[in-house]
């Protein structure tokens, strides 16, 4: 019985002193202030992205998941805050082409008569208007797409990500944004990557994604 609670106390000491990814983050004077957004993929990538460039740039997230476009148009005043932000990296597409029920059953298969969270059409409107707020801020942009839907994923399919992404890149030209292009990276290894059936990251496959989004920052910011 006591060894069960002390492994138990172990467990949970051992949770509490890993880092959040929502940790508030202590700027370091005269160094760039960049934010991340993003829904749980940009949430796995944080914490490897705030590693590899400590003493380099502040590294800040949205203090939640970003979910879909809708989401982010209700929210997007508050994750900007009032600072000066010098780049905002930033996505969304998985929740929105997520399908969902018609009483807001979450992941409910198409085949059962699920919709998209947010319409193909509706999302293009919807990311457009966030990205005229975003272009407010003065801060440089870069859009980062939409990652793949391995087969078997439940409420996603294959594919989905193309045709969200095909309308985000129309609308990122338009308004002369770069692109972060993580959905052929991670295509070109997705079972290396990316659990089966899932279109979530292993760990390992995180620390990739980390790796890619701090040197697009550091390019961005030269």
């Amino acid at each position: 019985y006591h060894a069960i609670l002390l492994c138990l106390l172990c467990t949970s000491l051992s949770a509490a002193k890993r880092p959040s990814p929502f940790a508030k983050v202590e700027d370091v004077p005269n160094l760039p202030r960049i934010l991340l957004i993003g829904d749980s993929i940009s949430i796995g990538y944080t914490l490897p992205v705030q590693e590899i460039l400590k003493g380099k740039v502040n590294v800040h997230r949205i203090p939640t998941n970003g979910g879909p476009t809708t989401k982010g148009l209700t929210s997007i005043d508050a994750w900007l805050g009032k600072g000066k932000w010098d780049l905002i990296h930033f996505n969304w597409g998985l929740h929105d082409l997520k399908y969902m029920g018609p009483n807001g059953e979450n992941l409910y298969p198409k085949e059962k008569g699920g919709k998209p969270q947010v319409p193909i059409e509706a999302y293009e409107e919807n990311l457009e208007k966030l990205v005229i707020r975003l272009k407010k801020t003065g801060a440089k942009l870069i859009w980062r797409n939409t990652t793949p839907i391995p087969p078997g994923s439940k409420g996603r399919y294959v594919g989905d990500s193309i045709r969200y992404n095909e309308i985000a890149a129309r609308i990122m030209k338009k308004h002369a944004i770069s692109t972060h292009d993580l959905f052929t990276v991670s295509k070109k290894r997705m079972k290396e990557l990316m659990r089966p059936a899932n279109v979530h990251y292993t760990a390992e496959g995180s620390r990739v994604l980390g790796k890619d989004v701090a040197r697009v920052v550091i390019e961005a910011l030269k």
